[in-house]
């Protein structure tokens, strides 16, 4: 038999134990209310947080990649945190592998999760180097296809990290960097894509967003890097160059023609009254980064 009765993530809530008795307007009230401890919990995790994340920065910052790496709803979250990195930051290095393979996105591949081996074959398929990191996923912190995955990433001399839902974790002895959150028992019992789900986005927010503002990507509190795909970025980026430089919003549509929808070229145009050949050469020497650019 699995020993799970010590997971916070499998223990039955004692306020919820009449959960099919209460009211709609009970139950929504009480998800509220339990939301709300993942808030409180994850202060508690904030240094680990933050440590996790510098090596995120360091390893993005010498070329690697972030990797995040699990099954289920985890691995769901980091294929959606990683796969939204690309719009907003015009950055292919987040990646998310998830046990089954993408098809698991949308329809459950049973037994993935339980195959150390296909994580090293998911890894070895992404041709991984000791520059990236791989960060794992799981809400229990037992997930066999995350344990193979770390222990295969740090045998090839990665950095490790990890995000479970619970302390004192198999995966957390498996990362250089972990992250162990425990927010409580779930509402209905052991459904890890409630508290737990909510808890792991938040986390994954913060290490790709801290990641990229610290890459150069963000200038203020502007997505500087963000790839004009339809109308609405299109009209984003002029906001943007608006917001950054204080111009016009014709002056920003004709810098913003020049360059193809840079952003950033275009910023550094109209702060520094240069061409659009001399904005991207100081941008080049300041490794795309508006603040160096225009120092």
């Amino acid at each position: 038999m699995m020993e799970t009765d010590r997971l916070q993530t499998e223990k039955r809530n004692d306020k919820t134990r009449d959960l099919d008795l209460m009211s709609v307007e009970e139950i929504v009230a009480l998800m509220n209310d339990e939301d709300l401890n993942v808030y409180e919990a994850i202060k508690e995790a904030r240094p680990a947080i933050s440590e996790l994340i510098h090596a995120a920065i360091h390893a993005y910052g010498n070329g690697g990649r972030i990797i995040y790496l699990g099954a289920g709803t985890s691995g769901r979250l980091g294929l959606m945190d990683a796969v939204e990195v690309v719009p907003t930051y015009n950055s292919d290095r987040f990646v998310g592998l998830i046990a089954g393979g993408n098809m698991a996105f949308v329809k459950a591949v049973e037994g993935a999760e339980d195959s150390k081996e296909l994580a090293v074959s998911d890894l070895q398929g992404l041709g991984l180097c000791d520059k990236d990191m791989v960060i794992g996923i799981a809400a229990s912190g037992r997930t066999p296809y995350v344990i193979g995955g770390l222990e295969y990433a740090r045998g090839i001399g990665c950095v490790t990290g990890c995000v479970c839902c619970n302390k004192d974790t198999a995966i957390g002895k498996c990362a250089d960097h972990k992250v162990e959150v425990d927010a409580g028992p779930e509402v209905l019992t052991g459904s890890t894509r409630l508290k737990s789900g909510t808890c792991q986005k938040i986390i994954l927010n913060m290490i790709s967003t801290v990641t990229m503002i610290k890459a150069g990507k963000v200038f203020g509190n502007l997505m500087v890097d963000v790839r004009a795909t339809n109308e609405k970025l299109v009209e984003r980026c002029h906001r943007i160059v608006m917001e950054a430089t204080g111009c016009s919003y014709e002056k920003a549509a004709e810098v913003l023609k020049q360059t193809g929808n840079h952003c950033k070229t275009a910023i550094v145009m109209v702060l520094l009254g240069l061409s659009k050949e001399e904005a991207a050469e100081r941008l080049e020497e300041a490794s795309g980064n508006i603040r160096k650019a225009i120092g």
